[in-house]
């Protein structure tokens, strides 16, 4: 019999989430987020916020939960923000235009539910 091991699944869940929005973040840091600042003005800068120190909390377990929430609602801007012209549209593949950011907010309110799992750098937290 297989048994279940959730912190496990949220390890990698973590990592995913958290992991692959870093490149974004680590993108912004090397290449600039001028076009942000222009639509945005100064609130552009939340974005490193959002990308960068949110996703590395996410993946090192560290008030995860918070953590979660930043990064949704990093996500929720994005859409908003940057592909609010696709919010009902479907690829040229077929799949939903946004499925990507979706993926990520989706992952992220699923660990806000959840929480980090054992394998973090803190889990005792009510934030963790």
């Amino acid at each position: 019999m297989i048994s279940k091991n959730t912190d496990f699944g949220l390890l990698l869940l973590r990592i995913s989430v958290g992991g692959l929005m870093l490149f974004h973040g680590v993108s912004k840091i090397l290449h600039g987020i001028s076009f942000l600042l222009e639509n945005m003005g100064p609130v552009g800068y939340a974005v490193y916020i959002g990308e960068v120190l949110a996703p590395l909390a996410i993946l090192l377990g560290w008030r995860t939960r918070i953590a979660a929430v930043v990064f949704a609602v990093n996500c929720i801007v994005a859409i908003a923000v940057a592909h609010a012209q696709d919010l009902f549209s479907i690829s040229e593949h077929g799949g939903y235009a946004n499925e990507l950011l979706m993926l990520y907010l989706l992952g992220a309110v699923a660990l806000f539910f959840t929480g980090a799992g054992k394998y973090s750098i803190s889990h005792t937290n009510k934030w963790d």
